[in-house]
């Protein structure tokens, strides 16, 4: 019986283009989990979006000359080409900027109210002593007044995990300019955290498989939860939808409360698009359906905590109970999918600190499966890793080539110019049953693990049957076998056969490598599909770019699938290119090594 499977993926924020460090924690991750369940017969729905409110578009708009919304609609363009080119399966990716999104998050924000977890206070709010506006948290940094670390924003500590404010920071700086805020006080509507911590805390209790770096950020979270802010003085933003409220010009939902409700809107008008309005109910109220949220470490509080609060507030299931929004009774997340932090010589990738290789730059030179390749195998899964040029030239070339290319190539070579077409297998030995065995074994192993999110022994398992059968290929020396050409055609029969399961193990993660396995092989029509660029409407509103594809017509199935004996067969080009060894010392002349 297949699932049904919530792919809630992190939302990119349209103040410029994304650096693999990015997609290292968002993108890859929560697109090879998405392939494996389409591939194994369950109804995936893999959403999300450009998250395109707040000051930080305000600023890159003021630095560029532009409105807000054309610094949005520049970026959302660029960041969902990158995405498509990368082949992110999105069911769709949207933009906050929508109207359906708008009327989502006013629903829960007015629900919330009315339950009495959104409470109006006063606070020291962080304002720009140069140009007036606020500062939003995120742009605030100084030092953990708790533990000292220097790095610390204005939302949270990231050394320590602890909810911050930025008044609270000691040597408070702007990230903008450097210079040192002003603190005012201001009315805004808060999330009372406290109030929904009991309901809060019994759910987390019931997370006992989770990532142990999420669970730790969680615990020591729900340890020190306090009201949170979710309105600023700004005007661009969903505007807060109380009387008195809705046309105060500097007044608007704050960005990080907006962005998460984005995972439901982005449902919704998915179910919209789709032909069938009620069909993101089947996602979100069904209690047998399962939502894993994937995101970089950064935002494991908002999806481990405030999420699943707000969540738990728009039910009417925390602390004063309440109704349901129009939406409820809505899931809770099953499993928070984090990564760590992709590093450059040991510093965080980050385009605002000079550490930045761009996903368009590396996709044009290298292609989208030798950076997917590296991020399973050498990303950021558990703990923080270091992006080298040589360790990327090393995979590439050893791995991806010499490896898996090479294995493809000289199996259909060999029984191109043998052959023709794929050969019948006459009587099998012990070392054939063997590799077979093992390739057969591996849909299990590799399937677990991948379903498990468990990317770098995925594919270490994959790659092992991958060296298996190299092995078996140079002991077994089918070239050497012109004069027993039954024994030869076995061989060769036996390699094809295990190159086909390798390429549908490996699927998931190389899909356009994949394609390119199961045309070379004689298949015809689409293996893996990949996401397409399309242009929607909405009543009101200007056109706008989505990303969607058709996954339930590709041919990628989770199975050992036996030959087309006879299939005809065209001689192989190479899989992946090897790179030259000396881009390890240098680098591209775009990212050099310094």
């Amino acid at each position: 019986m297949s699932s049904r499977i919530l792919a809630a993926v992190a939302w990119p924020y349209a103040n410029g283009p994304r650096h693999i460090g990015h997609v290292s924690g968002f993108g890859v991750p929560s697109d090879v989990f998405a392939r494996y369940q389409r591939m194994v017969g369950n109804d995936v729905l893999m959403v999300s979006g450009t998250d395109e409110h707040g000051t930080a578009i305000q600023v890159q708009a003021d630095k560029e000359g532009l409105t807000p919304q054309q610094t949005a609609d520049k970026y959302h363009r660029v960041i969902a080409e990158d995405l498509q080119a990368l082949g992110c399966s999105y069911d769709l990716y949207t933009r906050t900027t929508t109207l359906n999104h708008r009327a989502v998050v006013q629903e829960m924000f007015r629900t919330l109210h009315d339950n009495g977890y959104v409470v109006a206070q006063t606070e020291m709010g962080a304002i720009s002593p140069s140009t007036g506006r606020t500062l939003p948290d995120r742009y605030i940094e100084g030092t953990c007044p708790h533990c000292g670390y220097e790095g610390a924003r204005g939302d949270q500590c990231d050394n320590c995990g602890r909810q911050l404010d930025p008044v609270d920071l000691i040597n408070p700086r702007s990230k903008i300019n450097g210079e040192t805020p002003d603190f005012v006080e201001t009315e805004h509507f808060f999330l009372d955290l406290p109030a929904l911590a009991g309901a809060l805390g019994e759910w987390l209790a019931t997370r006992t498989d989770w990532r142990p770096n999420v669970m730790k950020f969680s615990l020591n979270l729900l340890k020190e939860l306090r009201p949170r802010a979710i309105t600023r003085d700004l005007e661009w933003g969903v505007p807060i939808p109380l009387e008195g409220w809705e046309d105060a010009a500097m007044k608007r939902i704050y960005v990080w409360f907006d962005a998460v409700i984005g995972y439901l809107s982005a449902s919704v008008e998915w179910a919209r698009r789709s032909g069938d309005p009620e069909a993101w109910k089947l996602w979100w109220q069904d209690s047998d359906a399962k939502a894993y949220y994937f995101m970089g470490k950064d935002n494991i509080t908002f999806h481990s905590v405030i999420w699943p609060a707000i969540l738990l507030g728009a039910n009417g299931q925390g602390d004063r109970g309440g109704r349901g929004s129009a939406f409820s009774p809505l899931n809770l997340p099953t499993e928070v999918v984090s990564s760590e932090y992709l590093t450059m010589s040991g510093s965080k990738l980050a385009s605002s600190r000079g550490h930045v290789i761009y996903v368009r730059d590396f996709l044009r030179d290298f292609g989208p499966d030798s950076l997917r390749y590296f991020i399973a195998v050498a990303g950021p899964e558990n703990q923080d890793s270091d992006f080298t040029w040589d360790e990327f030239v090393r995979r590439n070339n050893y791995e991806l080539a010499n490896e898996w290319g090479n294995l493809v190539n000289r199996s259909i070579s060999m029984a191109h110019k043998n052959v023709g077409a794929i050969p019948a297998a006459g009587e099998l030995t012990d070392a054939d049953r063997e590799v077979l065995a093992a390739s057969a074994a591996a849909f299990d192993v590799v399937g677990e693990l991948w379903g498990r999110c468990r990317f770098k022994q995925a594919t270490g398992e994959a790659m092992r049957v991958v060296g298996l059968a190299n092995k078996y290929i140079s002991d077994s020396e089918p070239w050497k076998l012109k004069d027993d050409p039954a024994r030869r055609d076995t061989v060769l029969h036996v390699a094809l056969q295990v190159v086909q399961d390798c390429n549908t193990l490996l699927t998931p993660l190389l899909p356009h490598a994949a394609q390119k396995v199961f045309e070379a092989l004689g298949g015809e029509g689409v293996w893996a599909a990949q996401p397409e660029l399309r242009e929607v409407s909405e009543d009101g509103a200007p056109d706008y770019l989505v990303l969607q594809g058709d996954y339930v017509n590709q041919q990628a199935t989770w199975a050992s699938r036996p030959l087309d004996v006879g299939r005809p067969l065209v001689k192989p080009t190479p899989l992946f290119a090897k790179l030259d060894d000396t881009l390890g010392q240098t680098g591209p002349e775009w990212a050099p090594i310094a």
